[in-house]
């Protein structure tokens, strides 16, 4: 039975960004992101680090970007599911992070926003 519960559990997790995934729709719904990030080619750090390349890549792991160490220090790689249970609320899967936003409840928006984050590769150039 426990083994039950928490195959479901995990399959809830990663079903989130699976609900849906339009990146259009996602690029809209950076729209609230992009006072403290940027994506794509020339992006740069600001209040929050650049998010080109964030899919795949190791928490922390902007250079030139002073993470709180509960980031730097957290052992988190963002793949969609990471991505999606901290933009649900990030406080409760960062504590002590700097991240100042209340976070994404609508799950079709959330899976919308990584699936445009997605399509940008590291040096902000967009996957073919």
């Amino acid at each position: 039975m426990l083994r039950v519960m928490m195959a479901a559990a995990v399959l809830c997790t990663a079903a989130i960004p699976a609900i849906a995934s339009d990146p259009a729709a996602g690029e809209k719904a950076f729209a609230v992101c992009k006072a403290c990030h940027k994506v794509g080619e020339g992006a740069k750090n600001g209040v929050g680090p650049a998010l080109n390349g964030v899919v795949g890549r190791a928490a922390g792991a902007v250079e030139g970007y002073k993470y709180s160490d509960a980031m730097a220090n957290s052992g988190i790689t963002w793949d969609e599911a990471n991505l999606a249970e901290y933009l649900k609320n990030p406080k409760a899967k960062v504590p002590s992070g700097k991240m100042m936003f209340a976070g994404v409840k609508d799950d079709t928006k959330l899976a919308d926003l990584i699936a445009y984050l997605g399509q940008f590769n590291a040096d902000g150039t967009k996957k073919q």
